[in-house]
């Protein structure tokens, strides 16, 4: 099974959650930075998670513990352009290690990176919702105990399908 997105809602097996989008909805997207969550076909690569937070995170994906000196390359003129970088460094980068809980878990989608091209977009992720579900800058987002429940249900061949339908 596969998970599908659409305008509002995460859908995984017979589980449906409520999710935020890219402040400009699901489109093709252009560049970095234009608010658009992309329309296509991904694997999730790894779960990123910050152990200090969720205690178990039950999954046959590849995880990987956050750490203060995590971050994730947005930076087009960067050859580390859309990979996890080391803290400090002198390329821009989005800080994975937050004070907001929007980052406890991270579900990274294979978008733009094979090949990465530069100025496509960076840091698709599936992530913890605010709790208004304020709109991203392209992620999927959803409450901390729907990421969970999803996660626990993750085949390595899942793929998740962004879509415009309602």
């Amino acid at each position: 099974m596969h998970i599908l997105i659409n305008k509002k809602n995460l859908i995984f097996n017979n589980y449906k959650a409520k999710c935020a989008l890219g402040k400009r909805g699901i489109g093709y997207k252009r560049k970095e930075g234009d608010l658009i969550t992309p329309k296509g076909k991904y694997k999730i690569k790894y779960i990123l998670y910050r152990k200090d937070r969720v205690k178990k995170v039950q999954s046959k994906i590849k995880k990987i513990i956050i750490r203060k000196n995590m971050g994730w390359c947005n930076d087009p003129l960067s050859k580390k352009y859309n990979k996890l970088v080391k803290l400090p460094t002198n390329c821009s980068c989005e800080k994975l290690y937050k004070r907001e809980n929007i980052y406890d878990i991270i579900l990274v989608l294979n978008y733009n990176m094979n090949p990465i091209i530069k100025n496509k977009g960076s840091a698709i992720f599936i992530h913890v919702a605010s709790k208004n579900y304020k709109k991203t800058e392209g992620c999927i987002a959803l409450k901390k105990i729907h990421l969970l429940k999803v996660i626990k249900k993750l085949k390595i061949n899942t793929l998740v399908k962004i879509e415009n339908q309602k």
